[in-house]
């Protein structure tokens, strides 16, 4: 909700209210304020927060240099663009971006074990790679829309209060008209993943998913442990008491290591 506030609404207000420079630069610097919050409180930079602030850099660029409005149209399906590309070289030389992506949020040693009691590495490999080519689908369908959407709205020359309302108009329509159909062809992607993935692997979808560690997990296991070991602590550290040398088994808090794109 806050993302959509600061990136969509704020702006697009400003936007057609003020037609000045003044006003321009102070409709971006909310989205790119919001930006930079999320570096600082995250405390690291993802891509996608990296490429909006550089889009709000050239888009205020633009403006302050005059440049013509074709620029913009160029910028706005320039950035997907070049990621789609990026995507498809990685594919072309056997290192597929969407195996990365996967890597994040997948549980690989439990899919990796199932892949391999049932023969099924090779053809995981060959359907990962079609994955990449979908993900690049996504990102074209991105550029192709975000260009055609520039083209046809920011028209108008740079200096005129005509291209504030403009960029205005164009980000309020950035959401129905290029986010909702990414959205969907992201989704279509990531089922056409989940159900390869339970496929050759018969585990369901849930399963393989990479899980937090339950809070009070570890604290429980140390508790059931300190009545069996010395008061100093030895259990804490699931060590035995010099007293007493019978073998003190505690479960692991969990089984799976938590994870920005």
């Amino acid at each position: 909700m806050l993302n959509l506030l600061f990136t969509i609404v704020i702006p697009v207000i400003i936007f057609t209210r003020f037609g000045s420079l003044q006003g321009f630069l102070i409709a971006l610097a909310f989205p790119l304020g919001f930006g930079l919050f999320e570096i600082i409180t995250k405390r690291k930079l993802s891509w996608q927060a990296g490429l909006g602030i550089f889009s709000i850099l050239l888009t205020g660029g633009f403006k302050i240099l005059k440049l013509p409005p074709e620029w913009v149209a160029w910028k706005e399906g320039s950035v997907p663009f070049v990621l789609a590309m990026a995507i498809l070289v990685s594919a072309w030389i056997g290192r597929p971006l969407a195996r990365l992506f996967l890597d994040q949020v997948l549980d690989r040693e439990r899919i990796d074990a199932a892949l391999a009691e049932r023969g099924n590495a090779g053809e995981y490999e060959r359907r990962t790679a079609i994955a990449t080519y979908l993900l690049a689908g996504t990102f074209l369908l991105s550029a192709t829309l975000n260009f055609m959407l520039a083209k046809i709205i920011v028209t108008s020359d740079p200096s005129t209060s005509a291209y504030n309302r403009e960029i205005g108009r164009m980000t309020a329509l950035s959401f129905p008209v290029i986010t909702v159909p990414v959205i969907i062809a992201m989704t279509i992607t990531i089922i056409y993943i989940m159900m390869t993935i339970s496929k050759l692997t018969g585990l369901e979808a849930e399963t393989v998913l990479k899980q937090k560690p339950k809070k009070g997990a570890k604290s429980g296991a140390a508790t059931a442990s300190s009545s069996v070991a010395n008061p100093e602590g030895n259990a804490m550290s699931g060590g035995v008491s010099p007293a007493d040398d019978r073998i003190i088994e505690i479960e692991p808090a969990s089984t799976d290591n938590a994870q920005h794109a």
